[in-house]
């Protein structure tokens, strides 16, 4: 099926019966995991890609889900017919991480051993629980080997992790405005948006759906502050600078600027949607990302056994997954004598660059998607 933005696209729920283990030792039972997909599988399964999303992201990547969806798949400008992930070429796999609040096994969905949501009792999850999660996923489909596997910021790591975990079941890896391990700076940041949710006197400890409450407020602020470091402060200011949102001061605390409506309207709009756990657990997963770890914190080391080829990207303006940190990754991919592209793309969007409509940065990738054989 080719894919366009107008095209209707249907969710699938795909269960696991058999119990997974877990990276931290514990275990659940089974899961489910909420999928989509576009184009058509070939005959030797050899033109499937996986979509890994980042931290707020699902499985909802392009297309629509109705006639009056007012928005397609978040990834709809890199995804689907003529596009640089091209459903008239490939055929293209996107999920909802185990751990999701999109319909896949989460902390919002049901336990099975007491019939009430998981909440805080749903296990922390890692990267590499995601890939081999994924792997099952693959499994599932017949594919034994990836033509790709994309991703951007958490979507990078996880593919990263999938040329390490099980090099010989992907052929090239996307890693887009990411890192082979967090900075503490974001470690850091990360940790103050769960003290936000934590403390707020909604969560209960995580506990929240059994109180019919939601901790709208933490989240609320949480997503504002993360919003404020995926942008850039050019772009920011460019879009906003001082304006005022009524053309006065108000002398309180209310909305003044631009900015703060904006900042407001974006929080109280996650809020709504997101899952507090949810993002509780993302952000854990995010910290504990570093392969190189295992490998004597020796970042060749661990992509020693590496198969895949690379294509790696980041945007000047990023501060948060600097250029600095993908070049890290492709040092070591070069030392090692791996096959990498590296594109280092101006824009002043900072780390959400990696979401929009840049002219080089969609070349790029389309480039690359192009030369990769079917």
């Amino acid at each position: 099926m080719s894919v366009t933005s107008t095209t209707i696209v249907r969710p699938q729920l795909i269960s696991f019966d058999e119990p997974f283990a877990l990276q931290n030792g514990r275990s659940l039972p089974r899961f489910d995991l909420m999928v989509e997909t576009y184009g058509s599988l070939n005959a030797d399964k050899s033109n499937a890609v996986l979509i890994c999303h980042a931290l707020s992201g699902n499985h909802h990547v392009a297309g629509r889900h109705h006639a009056d969806d007012k928005h397609p798949g978040w990834w709809d400008n890199m995804v689907g017919a003529g596009k640089p992930i091209d459903t008239d070429r490939f055929f293209v796999v996107a999920l909802n991480n185990l751990g999701g609040c999109d319909g896949s096994s989460g902390p919002a969905s049901a336990n099975p051993e007491t019939g009430e949501a998981y909440g805080a009792d749903f296990p922390l999850v890692t990267v590499s629980d995601w890939v081999r999660s994924q792997a099952r996923l693959a499994d599932y489909f017949g594919i034994g080997q990836w033509a790709a596997v994309v991703g951007g910021s958490l979507g990078g790591m996880q593919a990263l992790q999938w040329s390490i975990e099980f090099p010989e079941r992907l052929r090239h890896a996307l890693v887009i405005a990411s890192a082979p391990r967090l900075s503490t700076q974001n470690i850091a940041f990360n940790d103050v948006a769960r003290q936000a949710i934590i403390t707020d006197p909604d969560f209960h400890g995580g506990h929240y759906a059994r109180h019919q409450t939601k901790p709208r407020r933490g989240l609320r602020i949480a997503r504002m502050m993360g919003h404020i470091t995926y942008l850039a402060e050019h772009g920011l200011g460019a879009k906003f600078g001082r304006s005022l949102h009524e053309n006065r001061y108000r002398y309180d605390y209310g909305v003044d600027f631009e900015v703060e409506s904006y900042l407001r309207y974006q929080g109280d709009k996650f809020s709504e949607r997101f899952d507090a756990d949810t993002y509780l657990l993302m952000t854990k997963a995010l910290d504990y990302f570093d392969p190189a770890a295992a490998a004597g914190n020796d970042l060749r080391a661990a992509l020693r056994k590496v198969q895949a080829a690379f294509f790696v990207a980041s945007f000047s303006s990023d501060w948060r997954f600097s250029p600095e940190r993908s070049r890290e990754l492709v040092r070591a991919l070069v030392a090692e004598r791996k096959s990498v592209c590296y594109a280092e793309i101006q824009s002043t969007h900072g780390h959400d660059a990696f979401l929009m409509e840049d002219a080089d940065y969609i070349a790029a990738v389309r480039t690359y998607m192009a030369n990769i054989a079917v």
